[in-house]
């Protein structure tokens, strides 16, 4: 497109900072984010004060304390600065609709006819700097026909392109055979560095390049804004080349054939001459609705009636995209400018408003309608994707019928979870597990029954196990494998009726578990006179003593 226009936006500081946002007493001192390369931590992202004192990204994290001993530093965490990024991806959105993400620190938005809407791009400029500065955040931008253009601009523009640390000039870096002839070279080639490209305070200050001005923006700025790979720009360095001019003006065969098809493609990208898209991101989907009110209503059945109105809106919204509620928030807006919120959780997403309303209902009696509501907004905060039905035959719909009939129980399973989860949270209903252990205690694992399947199937039991098991609590008896006629527990003296074992289980080797560190046992099961059947074992002992306890008790 001829007057195609993209801005880069490129935040250098964007995990560090993300830091300061949280706890702005970082930004005071030298900080750093660190992350693992191999087996080593190294500089991912430095405030403006390390950066002050010669860190820089990329020193490993024993050098950096070395230079600096007040140093503070976070581990690098990926998801939370994606998050982050992605909340800067909707701030982008005011400039215009077509904005992407270049991970992990950069946004890309197409600004082809927007930027007359905030006085010009000059006018977009000051704006992104207003609003980072009020976040909190360092930015640099460029502007520039091609993505290529405005990427090399916001990173690169204004700079000079310096020297390659090897770059093959130095008479240290070569081999013993030529440094004869080193006297033979003439002007910068004897030993000295390539000559520095100066740039004027007017091009230092440059950061967008006016429509068809891409490549005199780009000519003085360093190879490396044109994205090349690392060992390319080795190579080139090698060569002399350091601007970008310096390469435009090479013949593209002999490029192609020493550095392949990719270090020309890279500059066609930047220059124009190659297109390439800005892909922007789908917008999330998102389902809410508001229903506005003459006169502010305070009455219970009011509300389950203006809720009535929205929810099947609500409900038609999810429906058609294929998507079920499973966290929805209600927010009541009150006439004294102030608002009350709840949520709802179900055990399974569901587009049914029969299913949700019952939900809602209970949630109702909570709510203080204070002088009155005049606004009520019902949105789905978390929603999933409900499997599409398909039509079968007969046979297929008879068994499907059969299916249905055996899952009945299961469909009001999950209303009643998602009632109680109302009333006592979603957290409080749970269910067990299958686990694979020999240990009695770790047979089974407790999971949210919200968030999890029934489980399909539970193991065969080859041992007898007590239906109540309590952590093992000491008996008092002798120190002997075998019990004698009587013991005392819990304050109170038994008398041993029968005796059934001993079944022995040994500790979990590879894990040092603190309830096992009395080495084997030798489980029994002992019913007394009395009538009790309980679970006793005797622990062998190891790192702790030997004796008898008990640890459950049968039905």
């Amino acid at each position: 497109m001829r007057n195609r226009r993209i801005l880069s936006i490129w935040f250098p500081r964007l995990a560090a900072e993300r830091h300061i946002r949280r706890d702005p007493n970082l930004g005071e001192v030298p900080f750093a984010v660190v992350k693992d390369v191999g087996q080593a931590q190294v500089l991912a992202s430095l405030s403006v004060a390390a950066q002050a004192i010669g860190l820089y990204e990329g020193q490993p994290l024993r050098d950096a304390h070395a230079m600096s001993a007040d140093l503070l530093t976070r581990l690098s965490n990926p998801h939370a600065e994606a998050a982050f990024l992605g909340v800067l991806h909707r701030w982008a959105g005011k400039f215009s609709p077509w904005v992407a993400q270049e991970k992990p620190d950069a946004l890309v938005i197409d600004l082809t006819g927007c930027a007359h809407l905030f006085g010009g791009e000059d006018g977009v400029a000051r704006q992104i700097e207003d609003d980072c500065t009020g976040l909190g955040l360092s930015v640099q931008l460029g502007i520039a026909d091609t993505l290529g253009g405005a990427w090399a601009l916001a990173r690169f523009g204004g700079t000079q392109a310096a020297g390659h640390h090897r770059s093959g000039d130095a008479i240290d870096q070569e081999a013993r055979a030529t440094r004869a002839r080193a006297g033979k070279r003439r002007h910068w080639e004897r030993g000295g560095a390539a000559p520095a490209v100066s740039v004027s305070a007017d091009q230092a200050n440059l950061r967008i390049a006016a429509p068809g001005e891409t490549y005199r923006a780009l000519a003085p700025l360093p190879l490396a804004a044109l994205r090349l790979e690392a060992h390319s720009m080795a190579q080139l360095s090698r060569l002399g080349l350091r601007r970008v001019q310096d390469l435009v003006e090479q013949p593209r065969a002999g490029l192609v054939r020493r550095f392949g098809r990719g270090l020309v493609a890279r500059m066609d990208q930047a220059l124009g001459s190659l297109p390439e898209p800005v892909s922007a991101a789908p917008p999330p989907d998102r389902f809410a609705t508001r229903l506005s009110l003459p006169d502010p209503i305070g009455l219970e059945d009011d509300v389950m009636a203006a809720i009535d109105r929205m929810l099947p809106r609500l409900c038609e919204s999810l429906r058609a995209k294929g998507q079920g509620a499973r966290t929805l928030r209600l927010e009541a807006y009150r006439s004294d400018a102030t608002m009350q919120w709840m949520t709802v959780t179900l055990a399974k997403p569901s587009d049914d408003p029969d299913h949700i309303r019952p939900l809602l209902r209970l949630k109702i009696e909570d709510l203080d309608a204070g002088y009155g509501i005049d606004m009520m907004r019902l949105e789905t905060v978390l929603h999933e994707p409900i499997q599409l039905r398909t039509r079968a035959g007969h046979l297929e719909a008879a068994e499907d019928g059969r299916a249905r009939m055996a899952g009945g129980k299961r469909k009001s399973l999950d209303r009643l979870i998602g009632r109680l989860g109302t009333r006592l949270g979603m957290d409080a209903i749970t269910r067990l597990h299958p686990a694979d252990s020999h240990i009695p205690e770790k047979n089974w694992v407790t999971v949210a029954a919200a968030w999890s399947e029934p489980a399909k199937a539970w193991p065969p039991r080859t041992r007898l196990r007590p239906l109540v098991m309590w952590p093992p609590e000491m008996v008092i008896a002798p120190d002997a494998p075998r019990l004698p006629e009587g013991f005392r527990w819990r304050g109170r003296d038994y008398k041993i009726h029968s005796l059934r074992g001993p079944e022995r289980i040994a500790p979990e080797w590879w894990l040092d578990d603190p309830a096992w560190r009395n080495g084997l046992r030798d489980y029994w099961e002992v019913i007394t006179k009395d009538g009790h059947r309980l679970w006793l074992f005797y622990a062998h002992g190891a790192s702790m003593s030997s004796g008898w306890f008990c640890q459950g008790a049968f039905a």
